[in-house]
């Protein structure tokens, strides 16, 4: 005769013992362990979830992480650990994760800058491109076609941003506290090489840019004469002239790839 079957665990009472598990692990101060858990064992897991996500962040924001000392850095983290849930299971997408938590969640400390969300999204952009896996379609692209009479075709792999603080300035040495006069006005994009760059410009080359990309009809000469109009120029031939250098100098940076065949 067979010996009965052990007990198995009623699913309630498993789920509460997870919960109480992840609970622990994501806020060990605040969260008890569950019972009869050794905490040597358990140590094992809260040190490798929490440096495994701390790592990624660190790395992902490099110079975000140099501006805190030790003790505001990790209580930022373990915020984000404990408040934040993420909507991927993927390591690759946590630095995108911790952007959402930012913007949405984190609550400003005096330790704190006004730069943060804009550094942090600098930072996140660098990466987000080198890993992008977006192609161009060369084959609706002409290379030598005309950037003033066709639509100049910018690559998918160029993100024009627009922040109040120069971002791409920032370092322990640089803490601005206002942001810039002018604004800043970036482009961050990946070359021929596969090697991220960013181009700084103007308010104007950025807002040819938005133009470009709001309508894919847009001649260069149609935008750069509504740019001369917005801008009230009195002369817009020498805006055109003007503009069609910047464009000839996004082209051969590969920002441009030429125009958009009809």
């Amino acid at each position: 005769m067979r010996p009965p079957l052990p007990a198995t665990p009623d699913n309630d009472d498993f789920k509460s013992v997870q919960h109480a598990f992840t609970a622990h692990i994501r806020d060990p101060e605040n969260c008890p362990a569950p019972e009869g858990i050794e905490d040597r064992r358990i140590n094992i897991y809260r040190s490798l979830f929490y440096n495994n996500i701390e790592g990624f962040i660190s790395s992902g924001f490099p110079v975000l992480r140099t501006l805190y000392n030790d003790t505001d850095w990790h209580s930022m983290v373990r915020s984000f650990f404990i408040k934040h849930k993420c909507h991927t299971p993927y390591f690759l997408e946590i630095s995108q994760e911790f952007i959402n938590y930012l913007q949405n969640e984190h609550e400003m400390r005096d330790c704190d800058y006004p730069f943060m969300l804009e550094l942090a999204h600098y930072e996140w952009v660098e990466l987000a491109i080198e890993i992008d896996e977006t192609e161009n379609d060369l084959a609706s692209v002409d290379p030598d076609g005309d950037l003033l009479s066709a639509h100049p075709q910018l690559s998918a792999l160029a993100w024009p941003l627009s922040y109040q603080f120069e971002v791409h300035k920032i370092a322990p040495e640089y803490l601005p506290d206002t942001p810039a006069a002018q604004g800043c006005h970036l482009i961050v994009y990946r070359d021929m090489d596969d090697e991220v760059r960013f181009m700084e410009v103007n308010a104007v080359t950025a807002r040819l840019l938005f133009l470009l990309n709001e309508d894919e009809t847009l001649t260069g000469q149609a935008a750069l004469e509504q740019i001369a109009a917005e801008l009230q120029h009195p002369s817009a031939e020498a805006v055109v002239n003007a503009g069609l250098q910047t464009l000839r100098e996004l082209k051969d940076r590969n920002i441009i790839l030429g125009t958009s065949r009809t």
